[in-house]
């Protein structure tokens, strides 16, 4: 890339823990169709990449991932870490083994290697009150981050995320998908954190945000995505150089 002025500013280099998964995946992709952002990615295993694919990927057990992030040290780091119910065994212990503990572990080597800004795809209706396991976990979770310290924290609560997932057969939740068009609608406002969203908007609105230099602790519903991920597009679709 040429210092000469005038020449286009390279890519944001921008850290991302969760690359094997639907979001992960997407964001790869996303970031790959322009020049805005570059992810650099780590995971525990190699992974097979999206096709023309523009990613830096370092493989490493967790608890090499702090060495990782204080040797590239990007400024913000998108946190795409989780399990599902199925996959952890039915076992409470396993499921927030990833989905708590290995996240804040995660985000506190992120803090310790400089890392300022922190996104964190979380879900629809967590809250650390909630009777429900999964959503208590995830919003305990969002609680332990915030008192980090990361300059900006943003927090992504996506709906059911509609998307092909790679080696992740969830039968109920093929069928759901297939059925949003027509159950959308029939949500009541009230409940319509829940609505389906597109993985490809959950990725965009993440790139976006990972970006922004405005500190605090915001959260994200169906709607704010898409408003993060329609700023994006018009950034990327028309970048100032």
């Amino acid at each position: 890339m040429s210092d000469y002025a005038g020449s286009p500013k390279p890519p944001v280099r921008i850290g991302l823990v969760g690359a094997t998964g639907l979001i992960g995946r997407r964001l790869i992709e996303v970031s790959s169709a322009g020049d805005e952002a570059r992810i650099v990615g780590i995971a525990r295993r190699e992974m097979t990449m999206p096709k023309g694919a523009r990613v830096e990927m370092f493989v490493a057990e967790p608890a090499k991932w702090g060495e990782v992030l204080e040797a590239v040290r990007p400024p913000s780091l998108i946190c795409a870490l989780g399990t599902t119910w199925k996959k952890a065994g039915r076992d409470e212990a396993a499921f927030r083994a990833v989905d708590h503990d290995l996240v804040l572990a995660t985000a506190k080597a992120a803090r310790e290697a400089g890392i300022a800004n922190l996104v964190l795809i979380s879900s629809a209706g967590a809250d650390a009150s909630s009777k429900n396991f999964y959503l208590r976990v995830k919003g305990e979770t969002e609680n332990e981050l915030s008192k980090l310290g990361f300059k900006r924290l943003d927090i992504l609560r996506p709906g059911l995320l509609r998307g092909r997932r790679e080696d992740d057969m969830r039968p109920m939740e093929a069928l759901a998908r297939i059925a949003s068009p027509l159950i959308d609608p029939l949500i009541p406002e009230k409940w319509g954190m829940y609505r389906s969203v597109d993985a490809d908007m959950v990725a965009e609105a993440a790139l976006g945000l990972a970006l922004r230099k405005a500190a605090g602790r915001f959260t994200h519903d169906n709607e704010a995505m898409k408003r993060a991920a329609r700023e994006w597009r018009a950034k990327a679709h028309d970048p100032v150089e």
